[in-house]
């Protein structure tokens, strides 16, 4: 069940991309936001009902909420024209427990692949904080163009390649991941700000 919302954790992340980068017009990008925000709240607090206890459940089941905050948040905010420092500072708080989570997925959960990835999204959610919540515009289409490529490299490839079972060799996963984020957000980076 939480594969399908990692599922659509790419596709809010892919409009809300577009957004950063003016394609999309924030009412426009406002209905996903909310969809999946649900979706994400929903999700892991039926895992949790149903987990009977079991920390090895409700660990990865609690991570989801950080993102179903986040675009309820930022849909709210939308359609309201709030100002985003409140979601620029709770992405403070999201980035943080990145490093929680990926340090469970690492030594509890042995999900080495998912160690990376939550440290991917505490990169990006340490992006947010930055450009929303301390108004550091210039990194706008930086922040655009990462979180584009995190939608697919780190929520709707992986959850496609669990949905059918075709998500393999994790290490090889997991240090493709590590060494093409350093390299592919350290080049666009150098790219967009010489």
């Amino acid at each position: 069940m939480g594969l399908v919302g990692l599922l659509y954790v790419g596709a809010v992340l892919f409009i809300n991309g577009l957004l950063l980068l003016g394609v999309v017009e924030g009412r426009a990008a406002a209905p996903i936001n909310l969809f999946v925000g649900a979706l994400q709240v929903v999700t892991p607090t039926y895992l949790i009902f149903m987990a009977a206890g079991d920390p090895l459940v409700i660990l990865p089941a609690s991570g989801l909420y950080l993102f179903g905050f986040t675009y309820l948040y930022v849909g709210i905010g939308l359609l309201a024209g709030l100002d985003t420092t409140g979601v620029g500072w709770f992405s403070l708080f999201v980035a943080i427990m990145t490093l929680g989570y990926s340090y469970a997925n690492f030594a509890i959960l042995d999900d080495r692949p998912f160690g990376v990835i939550w440290l991917m999204w505490g990169f990006l959610w340490a992006l947010f904080f930055v450009l929303l919540g301390l108004k550091h515009d210039w990194l706008m289409r930086y922040t655009g163009w990462v979180t584009i490529i995190q939608a697919w490299v780190t929520a709707a490839i992986p959850a496609f390649l669990l949905l059918t079972d075709l998500w393999r060799f994790e290490d090889a996963i997991a240090i493709g991941l590590a060494v093409g984020s350093v390299v592919v957000f350290g080049a666009l980076y150098a790219f967009m700000h010489p």
